[in-house]
């Protein structure tokens, strides 16, 4: 799309019509659809430095040229539907000046502001704003089209998701750098979490990816500072 991208339920009617069926007659969201978190963090818990920039991403040496998907991005966008992502990402990611969008699947993004035009005419993307649970809900819709989980992406989308306790999965690359201060992951969640690590791997430049499910969320009042 060329200008601002329309609403979530323009989104669902389009990806419903690309898939050759309409949204009355769409399969009903599955109770196995997950909400599903992929992100990489410094070692002392950052998503960007002070500046709000990720080019420290940017300083990792490069994978061996005969790896193959040495990140696992390619096997998790592959069972992704749709993504929510936050507004600092999208800027984020305008700011590149790709000239073809990123993400193969749908994009949702939380903002109360229009977003800027798009250069990839043919990407699918939508503005929406709520409670974190309606537009998830409204990710879910676009996603179960294809049958596949919602991504949600942005410090704040994901601390929003967790205190609600709609993330089923986490997958964290912690890059080694440390870098002092900018924006954090998980600081500023108002509910503990408890965790199961299902999986942990080296990747490579001295990365590690985690694997995390959600326990059930035990009823405790939300965390108070003092």
């Amino acid at each position: 799309m060329s200008t601002e991208a329309g609403t979530a339920v323009q989104l669902s009617e389009r990806v419903a019509q690309q898939n050759e069926t309409s949204v009355g007659k769409a399969v009903p969201v599955m109770p196995l659809q997950r909400v599903r978190v992929f992100i990489a963090t410094s070692l002392d818990g950052f998503i960007a430095d002070r500046d709000n920039s990720v080019e420290w991403l940017h300083t990792l040496p490069p994978p061996p040229s005969d790896a193959v998907d040495p990140s696992h991005n390619d096997a998790f966008n592959a069972n992704i539907g749709a993504i929510l992502m936050g507004r600092k990402c999208y800027d984020t990611v305008m700011a590149f000046g790709l000239k073809k969008w990123p993400y193969a699947y749908p994009t949702l993004v939380a903002s109360h502001r229009p977003l800027q035009a798009q250069a990839d005419e043919t990407a699918n993307v939508a503005r929406t704003e709520g409670p974190i649970a309606a537009m998830l809900q409204q990710a879910k819709k676009v996603a179960v089209v294809s049958g596949k989980d919602v991504y949600v992406d942005g410090g704040s989308l994901i601390r929003q998701a967790l205190d609600e306790g709609l993330v089923d999965e986490i997958v964290v690359s912690i890059v080694p750098i440390i870098l002092g201060d900018g924006v954090p992951l998980f600081a500023g969640v108002l509910r503990q979490r408890k965790l199961t690590l299902v999986k942990n791997e080296t990747l490579y430049a001295g990365m590690v990816q985690l694997t995390y499910t959600l326990q059930p969320e035990v009823n405790k009042p939300p965390l108070t500072t003092s």
